[in-house]
This record gives C-alpha cells, structure tokens and sequence, in this order.
C-alpha cells in the first residue's frame, strides 16, 4: 500500500480491495477516529469504548509496512519515475486494471445500476484528470503542508485516485516527495497531522456510505480506478502527464510490463485470505 501511494494514478485503496481488507480498514479508522473525539470531549467512557474496538494488531502492521515502504522507497520511486516513465506508467496501468475485475466481485448484487455508477464516475475523473497537474509550487507555507496532507490522505483511501495524484493536481506532490527524500521531519510531521486530521474525519463519512450503500459506493469506487487509468496512460509522459498520445516505440515492452502488473494483482488476490478469515 505504502509503495503503490507514492506513484500518482495508484491509490494503497485499490492494494487494500485486493488484499481483501479494505472494509475492514476503513471500519478500524473510523473506530480510532471516533474515540479520539470523544477524548477531545473528556467523555472517557465513550472513549474506552471506541478505543477497544480497534484492531490493533491488524492496524499497526499494516501502518508499519505502510511508513517503512514511503521512508525507503521514496527516493528510489521518484528516480524511477524521471528515468523510465513509461515503464512505471505501464506496470502501475496493468495493476489497476487488473483490479477492477477483482473490485467488482465485492459487489453483492450487481444490476444496472452499479454499471452507471462506475461508468458516471469514471468518465467525471477521466475528465477531470485531463485539466493537468497543478503548477509546482514554491516554497509551500506550513498551512499547505497541512492541507494538503488532509486532502491526500481522504484520497489515499479511496481505490482508484491516490494521495500522490492529489498532490500532484495541488502542485505540492514536489515539494512533499523532496521533504521525505530528504527527511525534513518538520515538514513531514506537518504533512502527517494534517492526514490525521483528514482521516478522522472522511473515515466517518465513508464508514457510514458502505454500511448503508454498499454497493453504489463500491460501484463508484471502482469508476474512480477505471478514471485513474488516464493519468497512468503511458504516452507520451508516462506518470508526469494526463496528455493521451499515441503508443511510442517502446510499446511492446510496455505492453509486457503492464500485463504482469495484471496477472500480479490476479496472484496477489487469489492469495489473499478471505475478509472472514482475517476477522
């Protein structure tokens, strides 16, 4: 997961629908952030209660492999992107794509109108990401850093649209890669209480979508991966552009490349215990 939010266009979401534990992540998140709440009302009982709940010896493994992926991989991730965009673009393509067939089966009872939603929300990103990335900015303030750790974080739990591309329409995907590469933990804790912030509060909010609409809000998270697809397009500037070209000389190669990110994400999944088995 940790691996997959440091590439624009992938999102540690579509790694945890995979993996088969994305519901019970978002259910884990929402426990946290509820209890964190009512300690900020004193209301200790409560809080207790909340606390309990969390599944900490699912949450802190996860987080660590999460961190550990982002501390070390960073700068190799961010090479990779400058020296072969192409490649990267086409690796990361065949993983979402290949995802989305497996999203689909979480839908219960799939019907027309899962199809329109998936098909609605993915042609609204699709078309979104064509507006480009935000100009880089300079020399961010603190309240940037902040904010624009809140909002790449909703993001970084949603399939389909990761905290990366998110930073990188906001203009500070830049600056926050450099602040980690270079370990200017200041910044980095900036950024890190603003994903506190942010998660705390969409965890309620999509908590509560999946519990009453799971299978629209599904179907819209899965239209969100197919949209993602755009900014993962290879040609002609692989990750760093929303640009459509046409297929460059490298296309086999590509082509190769992306199908095993497909047939991985096929293995990965098919590895997976079930959502029962890791309750």
């Amino acid at each position: 997961m940790g691996t997959a939010d440091l590439v624009p266009g992938v999102s540690g979401g579509t790694i945890a629908l995979v993996l088969g534990i994305y519901e019970r992540l978002v259910a884990s998140i929402k426990e946290g952030s509820s209890s964190l709440g009512y300690l900020l009302r004193l209301d200790v009982d409560r809080f207790k209660e909340h606390w309990g709940r969390i599944e900490w010896l699912f949450l802190v493994p996860l987080f660590v492999g999460i961190l550990t992926a982002v501390a070390v991989l960073a700068s190799f991730i961010e090479n990779q992107i400058e020296a072969r965009p192409t490649i990267v673009a086409g690796l990361f393509f065949g993983l979402v794509v290949g995802s989305i067939g497996i999203a689909w089966r979480l839908i219960k009872q799939p019907a027309g109108r899962s199809y329109l939603i998936a098909a609605a929300v993915g042609l609204a990103l699709f078309a979104l990401l064509g507006l480009g990335e935000g100009e880089a900015a300079t020399d961010p303030s603190s309240v940037a850093f902040l904010v624009a750790g809140a909002l790449a974080v909703c993001a970084m739990i949603l399939p389909g649209i990761s905290g990366s591309l998110i930073l990188l329409m906001l203009g500070m995907y830049a600056p926050v890669l450099a602040a980690v590469s270079d370990r200017d933990f200041g910044t980095v804790g900036l950024v890190a209480l603003g994903a506190v912030i942010g998660l705390a509060l969409f965890s309620q909010l999509l908590y509560w979508a999946l519990e009453n609409h799971h299978d629209p809000v599904l179907a819209g998270l899965i239209g969100l991966m197919l949209g993602s697809t755009r900014i993962l397009w290879p040609w002609p500037e692989g990750v760093e552009s929303a640009e459509l070209g046409a297929p460059g000389d490298d296309w086999a190669l590509v082509l190769a490349v992306a199908v095993i990110g497909g047939l991985a994400v096929s293995v990965i999944a098919k590895l997976a215990p079930d959502e029962a088995d890791l309750s």
